[in-house]
């Protein structure tokens, strides 16, 4: 078997001219076992693999070098595993007693799933911070909030007029997982186990996993832990280059409820980025601003370990996040300061509905940072701003972001009290009287001006320092519209039809 694998290991060189020679490969037998086959029937993923940096150094030489090119974080890692390059068996067979979908696969404890918990070996500090960001906590904080999941069911939920009026069904598990899930992550279980005939090997046994395929980045692990780094790190490169284009984050911040990647492609950003990327380099670490990119993406403003040209600390790397977020724009209804715990189902407003603000414009500020915190995040994150920005101009920008922020929740309020008045006399029925708040077309009119129009206007003021998808593009145009339509709506109402009794 042994002399199998090293032919094996030497005709992958052969095959692969890129690859280091015979002699500086430094893959376990685990693991060029497993390439044995599937660089024969999964040759993307092994030449992704090949590729990468795993496949190029060892965590021993890795841990060698400190300081701000660090690329291990763990103070230890176990022996057995300093010696060889991260390879497939180093992520599939770690752990095995943690995984539930662990398997015997020609001889080796095996598991399919690899989670921040396998990658925790080497990056504890990434892991840690990244258990502690909002995205980490992406299912249960949509799946465990009833008001989410109310939204969530009038979107995705199945359609049909009966009886004269509209009927809306849950939505089926493979749709969720397609569409809010995909983002948010899916609960893996194991549902049993199914025999496959594979080509190479005849019949094999694999766990079936209910939930799979999926790498939303609150994806709840067969181990207990939560999230993908794969979100990001997409596998099996686990590219540094790719976490820092704003591709990745397009992948779920396209809009229109989050228009993130949009607003930035049309701003001056985007637009240099677009222009000069040929020339940047995105495999620096530590990454200099001025050197290595002129001009922000995701990645630089909110994660990355940035410095100077003189090599000066600009924004420490964090993969938590919201280190560098004072507020969350996203409506729930209205922006608010970011939550001070990752676990948002916690939230109470003073109505003790599960959400950061209620329906008056209140936040619930028991479980939202302070203005301290606010002004800690917001300098760390003008921090990058003014290494390209003078003073003046990011006060300037950052005064009307806030006035931006201000201004959207205040028309979300106009509209509500306008929506509680068509409540109140009985022409829809709101949550007072057990009815949803989302399920009748006026109330989705109403849910088009937080989610789509106030959330445009304020990461158009934030990622493109303003522009037309602040005004006409799903803007303050479409907001004042609905707005408008809202009122009409109740006004003929009001006038030929009478008030029901509350």
């Amino acid at each position: 078997m042994k002399k199998i694998i090293a032919l094996v290991a030497a005709g992958w060189v052969l095959v692969n001219p890129g690859a280091p020679a015979a002699a500086e490969v430094k893959a376990s037998e685990a693991t060029q076992a497993c390439i044995e086959c599937h660089r024969i029937i999964h040759p993307g993923i092994v030449e992704d693999w090949r590729r990468s940096r795993h496949s190029q150094v060892t965590p021993k030489e890795a841990m060698a070098v400190t300081g701000l090119g660090q690329k291990v974080s763990s103070q230890t890692v176990p022996e057995e595993l300093q010696q060889t390059v991260v390879g497939c068996a180093e992520c599939h067979t770690l752990r095995p007693k943690e995984h539930t979908d662990t398997f015997d696969h020609n001889g080796y404890d095996m598991h399919i799933v690899v989670s921040p918990g396998d990658c925790r070996t080497c990056h504890a500090q990434e892991t840690e911070q990244y258990s502690k960001n909002i995205m980490a906590h992406a299912y249960k904080n949509l799946a465990g909030n009833k008001i989410f999941n109310d939204l969530e069911n009038t979107i995705l939920g199945g359609i049909q007029r009966k009886d004269g009026k509209i009927a809306i069904q849950p939505a089926n598990a493979s749709t969720q997982a397609e569409t809010c899930y995909y983002c948010h992550g899916t609960k893996l279980k194991i549902t049993g186990k199914e025999t496959r005939n594979t080509e190479l090997a005849g019949e094999l046994e694999f766990p079936k996993i209910d939930g799979w395929p999926n790498q939303g980045v609150g994806r709840v692990n067969l181990d207990g832990t939560l999230g993908s780094c794969a979100a990001c790190h997409t596998r099996h490169q686990f590219s540094i280059e790719m976490a820092r284009k704003p591709y990745t984050c397009k992948e779920c911040h396209v809009g229109p409820d989050v228009p993130v990647y949009k607003v930035y492609e049309a701003s001056k950003h985007g637009n240099i980025f677009a222009t000069h990327t040929k020339d940047w380099e995105f495999k620096a670490v530590p990454w200099t601003i001025g050197k290595d990119f002129t001009a922000p993406t995701c990645a630089a403003c909110h994660i990355s370990l940035v410095v100077n040209t003189e090599g000066d600390v600009v924004a420490q790397r964090s993969h938590q996040m919201n280190d560098r977020l004072p507020w969350r724009m996203f409506g729930l209804i209205y922006a608010h300061p970011h939550p001070r715990e990752p676990d948002t189902t916690i939230i109470r407003n003073k109505y003790g509905q599960p959400l950061p603000t209620d329906l008056n414009g209140g936040f619930a500020t028991k479980y939202l940072i302070d203005t301290a915190e606010m002004d800690k995040r917001r300098q760390t994150l003008q921090a990058v701003c003014l290494s390209c920005h003078g003073t003046s101009w990011v006060d300037g920008q950052w005064a009307r972001f806030e006035n931006t922020i201000r201004e959207t929740n205040a028309k979300t309020l106009t509209a509500t009290r306008i929506l509680t008045d068509i409540w109140t006399a009985g022409y829809a029925v709101g949550p007072a009287k057990g009815g949803s708040p989302f399920d009748e077309p006026v109330e989705r009119r109403w849910a088009d001006i937080w989610l789509i129009y106030a959330n445009t206007i304020r990461f158009a003021s934030a990622m493109g320092c303003g522009g037309d998808y602040g005004v006409f593009a799903d803007g303050r145009y479409e907001l004042n519209k609905a707005v408008m339509d809202l009122h009409d709506w109740l006004d003929f109402r009001r006038q030929v039809l009478p008030a029901k009794k509350p």
